[in-house]
């Protein structure tokens, strides 16, 4: 791996505070993605192994919806030492691309909302789709954004109602990051509604 392991993965974690910050915003792992070498990645995208070297560690485990979980698995606890465990347990879930329809719905549905008093321990869901510039149009309302945000996600599942209601009861709930095949991220945190924009999309 040729990263510059501090000076990279700080990028890659202020862009992600920036994209949280601002829900709608789409930030550009481009640069610090050509840097993960393909041997490194095993199935998992270069921008997804990316988030998971800035955020994990020992102390956190996760669970990969994959056909190649075992071996990406293995790849991030070898990397990380975060420690793979049951979608209801872990503090963070990856739907990669090649995971079995439903698996973000059932991801959504297992993810720890955290509690009244810790709502800090709930989950993070990290997803890969095929873009999040073109596809589904979606209307975004919440802290950090002016009036409305319009975006866009190519994803072929049933994930909005089922986000909806794990989200119900605030400060209880996910957070999501979709990560397209080009590298763009978009955060959606619990704090973002979110409506399909059947008008203009």
């Amino acid at each position: 791996m040729t990263l510059d392991i501090v000076h990279d993965l700080q990028s890659v974690y202020r862009k992600l505070v920036d994209s949280t910050s601002r829900p709608g915003l789409i930030s550009d792992l481009r640069k610090e993605a050509a840097l993960v070498e393909e041997e490194d990645q095993k199935g998992c995208s270069a921008s997804l192994l990316l988030l998971a070297l800035t955020l994990f560690d020992q102390e956190v485990s996760f669970k990969v919806f994959s056909k190649q979980a075992d071996s990406v698995s293995k790849t991030i606890n070898q990397l990380t030492y975060a420690k793979p465990t049951e979608a209801k347990k872990a503090d963070f879930l990856l739907i990669l691309q090649d995971a079995e329809k439903g698996s973000l719905e059932e991801a959504i549905i297992n993810a720890k909302a955290g509690t009244l008093k810790n709502p800090h321990t709930s989950a993070f869901i990290f997803v890969e789709v095929e873009s999040v510039t073109n596809g589904e149009a979606l209307l975004l309302k919440g802290p950090g954004i002016h009036s409305t945000e319009l975006v866009h996600l190519d994803i072929n599942e049933n994930w909005v109602e089922s986000r909806q209601e794990k989200n119900k009861e605030y400060p209880l709930g996910i957070d999501m990051i979709f990560i397209d095949q080009h590298h763009q991220l978009l955060s959606l945190p619990r704090t973002t509604q979110i409506s399909r924009n059947r008008v203009m999309g």
